[in-house]
C-alpha cells in the first residue's frame, strides 16, 4: 500500500515559510512583494483559479490586485498594460491567466514580460535559462512536484523519472528540472507517439502523469514501489455528487495505491504545490527588484 504524499501539508510549509520570508523583507524596510495578475474574458475556472492565487498571496503577506479585462480587449491594449506593469519598480511578478480569450496571441502576451517579473516561468527567456541550468523562474507545477519529491524524502539521483505529457507547462520544462545536477534523475519524455508506452512505464521509479486523461495510468503501467505523481486534473459529471461533478486524475488512484510506493492523491496532491510555488517566485522576483 502506497504512502500518500500530502500535497496540501507541504503547500501549507511552503506557504509558511515564504510568510516567513516576507516578514523580514518587510521588517527590513521593503515594501511587501507584489503581484499583478492579469484575468481578460469570464472564464468561470479561470476566475476560480486567479481568486485562489490572491487568496494564497494576501495570506503570505503578499499585495497585488486582479487585473479584470473584457474578452474583447484588443492585443495592442493588453501589451501596453503589461508594459506599464514591466516599468512599475512597485510591481514584484507579473501573470497571466490562461487560456486568453483565442484572437489573442498568447505566446507574443507571455514574451512581452519582463522575464524577471514572470513568476509563472513561461517566458522563453526563462525556458532557455531552464535548460542551460542558469538562475531564473521555473514553472510552479514543475518546481512544485520536485519539492514534493525532496520533502517527501523519495530520492532522484540515479532513478529513472517517466514523464507522460511534453506540454511546455509541465513536461518540458519538469524533464529539465530533473535532469540538473541537484536531482541527477535519468529522463524518458512520452507522448501519443511512444510506442510500447506501458512497457515504458513499467521500468519508472518515478511516473509523472500530466497528459489530462482521466484515469489513463492503470495498474498495469506501474512499477511495484515506485512514485506516482498524478498532476492531471479531470472534471468527470455525475448528478450523485453535490456539486455535479468530481475532480480525478490521470492516474487510476485505487489501483495504483496497492502497487506503488509512493502517490499524490487528486484533489490535494500536485494541485496546492502549484499555488504555493507561485508565492516563492514572487518573493524571489521582489529580492531581485531590490
Amino acid at each position: 500500500m502506497a504512502t500518500i504524499i500530502d500535497g496540501k501539508a507541504i503547500a501549507a510549509e511552503v506557504r509558511s515559510e515564504v510568510r516567513e520570508d516576507v516578514a523580514k523583507w518587510t521588517a527590513d524596510g521593503h515594501a511587501p512583494p507584489y503581484l499583478a495578475v492579469i484575468l481578460v474574458g469570464d472564464n468561470p475556472a479561470s476566475a476560480s483559479y486567479v481568486r485562489g492565487k490572491i487568496k494564497a498571496s494576501q495570506d503570505a503577506g503578499i499585495a497585488g490586485d486582479t487585473l479584470k479585462f473584457d474578452a474583447s480587449i484588443s492585443e495592442k491594449a493588453l501589451l501596453s498594460v503589461i508594459q506599464d506593469l514591466n516599468d512599475s519598480p512597485h510591481v514584484s511578478g507579473i501573470l497571466v491567466q490562461l487560456p486568453l480569450p483565442g484572437h489573442l496571441d498568447s505566446s507574443r502576451i507571455i514574451a512581452a514580460l519582463n522575464p524577471d517579473k514572470d513568476v509563472d516561468g513561461l517566458h522563453t527567456v526563462n525556458a532557455g535559462r531552464l535548460v542551460t541550468d542558469s538562475q531564473g523562474f521555473v514553472p510552479c507545477t514543475p518546481a512544485g512536484i520536485v519539492e514534493l519529491l525532496r520533502r517527501s524524502n523519495i530520492p532522484t539521483e540515479g532513478q529513472h523519472a517517466v514523464i507522460l505529457g511534453r506540454s511546455h507547462l509541465v513536461g518540458r520544462p519538469l524533464a529539465s528540472l530533473l535532469l540538473r545536477k541537484q536531482y541527477n534523475a535519468t529522463v524518458t519524455v512520452c507522448h501519443s507517439r511512444t510506442k510500447n508506452l506501458p512497457e515504458v512505464c513499467r521500468t519508472a521509479d518515478i511516473l509523472v502523469a500530466a497528459i489530462g486523461r482521466t484515469h489513463f495510468v492503470s495498474a498495469d503501467m506501474i512499477k511495484p514501489g515506485a512514485a506516482i505523481i498524478d498532476v492531471g486534473i479531470n472534471r468527470v459529471e455525475d448528478p450523485k455528487h453535490k456539486r455535479g461533478y468530481y475532480l480525478t486524475g490521470d492516474v487510476d488512484y485505487n489501483a495504483a495505491k496497492e502497487l506503488a510506493g509512493y502517490i499524490t492523491p487528486v484533489p490535494g496532491g500536485v494541485g496546492p504545490m502549484t499555488i504555493a510555488m507561485l508565492l516563492k517566485n514572487t518573493m524571489t522576483a521582489a529580492k531581485l527588484l531590490g
